[in-house]
């Protein structure tokens, strides 16, 4: 199914449990080949990824890949809702092309509550050789994973949560993997360099800041955008940044701060960034940052632009593109609400706080498995009733070009992520959403992302080309919201069956709960 002009790329990971120290706390952490947070994925455009991954954990194990789209294959999505779990002792090889695929991205453990363990690590994929960039070759690349932490083991969080309590608050941040001052980014004095900050933690938006050097913007989750200067970056939780730092200051050491944006508590915690020649080391206050100002972050990201004449994946502009003129076909809204189902806590959008199924959906639509889930079991606007628990999917139309306005009436910040797309952020505001507010909607250069934030008792409104079918979760990135329900799969669907449109069931897919003993395909 792949191309053969296209290189391969083979990666053997083992998954296994070891000791880590992040807070100075021992802690068991989920490492990949012995490494927390585990190895980078370097990649270019259209690259085929062959990722055999071995699961030497005790339970069940999966990995998916924030912001990957999968073009016409969701069953490697790595989701429950489209993927067999890895048992115990086995093995699974993802098979991955990064088709038409630029910039800074990131995997996870998405079962139970392993993403609070580790299991996380960078994507990277560079544009093609003859593909123009719109910067410089930086001198030098680095990945830097932020989140906030908990000390407590993942099982022990995973059992309040199913016993229907919220957890605390989370006990710190992590800059890749360490506490504070204990990463370390190497400079030389009048080099610059370029930065993929990701927000792999569990629930808090994050602000970036590095004490005496200013950040230009470059790319957001695969498009480069307008390149503007920043002081304090806001990463809300499963986003993904690039920028541009230039050593351009006296040789010394100079803090990187993080620290909990909209949160009573401020957590903070701080990495180094080490000039080569540096003849002292860091000094003075951290650098200051927002705490909890709204318009601070919401101004910010209105001024997050795409570079309409700077070249995506392929040589033609970003702006080639005109989102703005084509028809919507359908408004989807979808509302979060937080309350109580049989005495326990949930989280729903639309009123259905989402339950898995004994298989994942993906197999049953693929094998006709009936009783598994049913279209439609989520109403595409807020219906105002009591919240239930239901295997929510809501159906979609191939090659529909649709409008999808989160409603956020809840006083927390809200980040919402789809997998298989990137859609068009072409409006946010404060209040109610009415068709009125697409009369400010930017409709000539908004960021294409895959994952938005919608901040408190307000709204974040996007355009998607449904242009890739298959079985989609659209889910909070606040991992124990989308771990008691906030979120739904969009069945993305053609009826010609043609594998124009999507490719046939892996002939190593693992195969699950109804499915199983069902066959693949010949090998």
């Amino acid at each position: 199914m792949v191309g053969a002009e296209d290189p391969y790329r083979f990666f053997e990971w083992n998954v296994t449990y070891g000791d880590i120290y992040p807070l100075g706390v021992r802690q068991q952490g989920i490492l990949i080949n012995g490494q927390f947070p585990g190895p980078d994925i370097y990649s270019v455009t259209n690259d085929n990824l062959i990722i055999n991954v071995h699961n030497s954990l005790p339970e069940p194990f999966l990995i998916s890949w924030n912001g990957v789209q999968q073009r016409r294959n969701s069953f490697e999505d790595g989701v429950y809702g489209t993927t067999c779990p890895i048992p115990p002792g086995k093995n699974f090889t993802y098979i991955l092309q990064v088709k038409d695929q630029i910039g800074s991205f990131f995997y996870f453990p998405s079962l139970a509550f392993h993403k609070a363990a580790g299991g996380f690590g960078g994507i990277r994929i560079l544009s093609r050789p003859r593909i123009p960039v719109p910067f410089p070759d930086p001198a030098g690349d680095y990945t830097i994973l932020i989140g906030d932490w908990y000390t407590h083991n993942h099982n022990t969080l995973k059992a309040i949560l199913d016993r229907g309590r919220r957890l605390p608050f989370p006990d710190g941040i992590l800059i890749n993997g360490r506490g504070a001052n204990a990463a370390s980014f190497t400079v030389e004095r009048g080099k610059t360099y370029r930065l993929r900050i990701s927000n792999v933690g569990l629930q808090n938006s994050l602000n970036f800041r590095i004490q005496g050097h200013k950040m230009t913007l470059v790319e957001v989750e695969g498009t480069h955008t307008l390149q503007t200067s920043y002081s304090s970056l806001d990463v809300h939780v499963g986003q993904s940044y690039s920028v541009l730092v230039t050593a351009d200051q006296a040789a010394k050491d100079y803090y990187i701060a993080v620290s909990s944006r909209f949160t009573e508590k401020v957590l903070t915690s701080s990495a180094v960034l080490h000039y080569s020649n540096s003849v002292s080391p860091v000094s003075g206050p951290l650098p200051g940052g927002p705490t909890t100002q709204i318009d601070y972050s919401l101004n910010q990201a209105r001024s997050i632009r795409t570079n309409l004449t700077a070249s995506g994946p392929r040589p033609n502009p970003q702006g080639s593109y005109h989102y703005g003129l084509i028809n919507i076909t359908r408004t989807i809204k979808l509302g979060n609400t937080a309350g109580q189902v049989n005495g326990k806590q949930r989280y729903a959008v639309n009123s259905v706080s989402f339950i898995p199924a004994d298989t994942p959906l993906k197999l049953a639509d693929y094998f006709k498995i009936g009783g598994v889930f049913r279209i439609g079991s989520i109403p595409d606007q807020p219906s105002g009733k009591k919240m239930y628990l239901d295997t929510s999917v809501m159906g979609a139309d191939f090659r529909a070009f649709v409008e999808i306005v989160f409603e956020n009436r809840e006083s927390i910040i809200q980040s919402w992520h789809l997998d298989g797309y990137s859609f068009w952020v072409v409006g946010m505001n404060g209040g109610v959403w009415t068709p009125a507010s697409r009369n400010q909607y930017n409709l000539r250069d908004a960021v294409s992302r895959c994952t938005t934030q919608v901040y408190p008792k307000s709204w974040t409104a996007v355009y998607i080309a449904l242009d890739n079918v298959g079985m989609w979760n659209l889910r909070t990135e606040f991992w124990a919201r989308q771990y008691l329900g906030q979120q739904f799969y969009l069945r993305v669907y053609s009826p010609v069956g043609s594998i124009r449109d999507e490719y046939p069931i892996p002939k190593n897919a693992l195969l699950c709960g109804r499915a199983a003993g069902r066959k693949t395909r010949s090998l």
